[in-house]
């Protein structure tokens, strides 16, 4: 089972690569289409240009095969002037020796309709043309743009990766000197917060390792129930005015050991940090229904439904990407969560186990 590689950076260049196409290829197109359309209109004026010049020569001779000669009777009618109407367009022109009758020229309407969607085929075709070249323009220019973020990235993950790296010597040589110095002396209050205080920053460390991802998840038999009740030990002496209940059935799960502890200390953390004084933390693992049940009596969400978005917070404290490294570690686990929520009467997280459970 393989986490994702760079699955932060991928998303942030996808988005980057995706916001850059659309600016650079959404407002050319728009000044592209201005422009063809211009065009088109005055290839239309063009075309009535050429028929008008064409009626008048044949207001002479006659001698116009295209065009269907009527006469109307004179009055107030404008002369020497392109109109339309349902037969198509006509002008008017004078009869010499005569004033009852004037000489109407008409280009049918079946004519100047193909005239007019050949002048719009021509047009389509050269903006298509176009918008093809500019497409490829838009996709270069993206991927162009987007490589100084790429490189940037890579940098500061590189950089992280090394600072967490840099992190286990002295993690380990404080976890080393606590268990001799409780050796030497009795175990006392003060080592026993130093010991917290690491698995804080070993909680810290491995969510930065998850959100930065490249790592592997391994599947393994293990029992459900003792892992989280190791879990529920361990993070309850952090919170003394919290009280904390657990009720877990025997069950035997197969999958990486390490998601489902980030995934359970993630949510049990929380839901402490963001409780009140003299708070509740409620942890059931039923066994028949396939499901833990990890419920506050905290300060309550806001916002559920964004609470596994990346560096979503509510509060100031945190940064963010534990609720995400939970929902990503559920995905590539197998495992369904979901979540409810009141403001001031507290949360519950729900995890469906089924897709893990031995038997």
């Amino acid at each position: 089972m393989c986490a994702e590689s760079g699955m932060p950076s991928r998303s942030v260049e996808r988005e980057a690569f995706v916001k850059s196409f659309i600016l650079f290829f959404g407002s050319l197109s728009l000044l592209l289409s201005i422009l063809f359309y211009t065009i088109y209109k005055k290839e239309l004026a063009n075309l009535d240009s050429a028929l008008f010049a064409q009626m008048r020569i044949c207001s002479f001779d006659l001698k116009c095969p295209k065009f269907r000669i009527d006469f109307e009777e004179s009055g107030s009618k404008e002369l020497y002037t392109l109109k339309r109407s349902a037969e198509g367009v006509y002008s008017l022109f004078p009869i010499g020796g005569s004033s009852r009758y004037l000489l109407k020229i008409v280009y049918p309407s079946k004519s100047y309709g193909a005239d007019t969607a050949e002048i719009r085929k021509e047009v389509v075709a050269e903006f298509l043309l176009i918008e093809a070249v500019l497409l490829i323009l838009s996709i270069l220019f993206s991927l162009y743009s987007i490589n100084p973020l790429r490189q940037a990235l890579k940098l500061t993950q590189e950089f992280v990766r090394d600072i967490l790296h840099d992190f286990n010597t002295p993690l380990a040589i404080i976890r080393l000197n606590v268990k001799m110095l409780e050796k030497e002396c009795s175990k006392s209050s003060k080592s026993t917060r130093i010991e917290e205080a690491v698995e804080t920053l070993l909680r810290l460390q491995a969510n930065l390792r998850g959100y930065l991802g490249g790592h592997e998840l391994h599947s393994e038999l293990f029992r459900l129930d003792t892992l989280v009740a190791e879990r529920v030990s361990l993070i309850q002496k952090g919170y003394p005015d919290i009280e904390f209940t657990t009720d877990l059935d025997s069950l035997e799960v197969k999958s990486s050991k390490d998601a489902i502890v980030r995934i359970v200390d993630n949510v049990i953390t929380n839901a402490a940090k963001y409780n009140r004084r003299g708070g509740r933390v409620s942890v059931v693992l039923d066994a028949a229904a396939k499901r833990l049940t990890i419920e506050d009596t905290g300060i309550g969400i806001r916002n559920p439904e964004k609470i596994f978005e990346r560096f979503y917070k509510e509060h100031e404290r945190g940064i963010g990407i534990g609720l995400h490294i939970v929902k990503k570690l559920c995905k590539q686990t197998s495992i369904g969560v979901e979540v409810e929520s009141e403001k001031g009467i507290g949360t519950r997280f729900f995890f469906d186990l089924g897709g893990i459970t031995v038997g």
